[in-house]
């Protein structure tokens, strides 16, 4: 009894400080990111700030992750379908080997810019204590939703949470 009452308390505190657990720096959602250098993966080194203007999708991956590698094929499709016209798709890697990174994305065909967080600046800003993460940003850079966990970016489901969530057709 002593056993199973001391392992309930261990996941009460582990769910509890879970729940209140944030990055440091982290933006909430309803906060505005600040802007942050970002260092190009699959091209130029750009600005967060450069994205505003138009709805953001950010997505947070590693190489390494499983959940991150099979969503990525979705959020390709998503891109080729939407991406441009009605909001933009980032990646950033929180790979520690930038290779690594190339090689996957090399592999997957993804069509959309990435950036690698070696600072792990954009990690904390944008809360990614666990991958993948995936952001749906407002043109201004408000953060509108945080999504944990692998999904089909593609699906209807996620079509229509992205078009609530941004107030556009899709």
């Amino acid at each position: 009894m002593k056993a199973i009452l001391s392992l309930m308390l261990f996941a009460l505190a582990c769910i509890g400080g879970d729940a209140a657990a944030k990055t440091p720096g982290e933006v909430d959602v309803g906060g505005l990111l600040r802007d942050a250098p970002m260092q190009g993966l699959s091209g130029p080194s750009r600005l967060l700030s450069e994205f505003r203007g138009k709805p953001l999708v950010i997505n947070v991956w590693a190489s390494w992750c499983g959940p991150c590698r099979q969503e990525m094929g979705s959020l390709g499709r998503l891109s080729r379908r939407y991406g441009g016209a009605k909001f933009a798709v980032i990646g950033i890697s929180t790979d520690d080997y930038a290779d690594a990174a190339r090689e996957f994305l090399k592999k997957s065909g993804t069509p959309f810019s990435h950036f690698i967080d070696s600072r792990l600046q954009l990690e904390n800003m944008l809360g990614a204590d666990r991958i993948p993460l995936t952001l749906l940003v407002d043109a201004q850079g408000r953060v509108l939703a945080k999504v944990y966990g692998g999904k089909e970016w593609d699906s209807p489901e996620a079509l229509e949470l992205i078009g609530k969530t941004f107030r556009i057709p899709m």
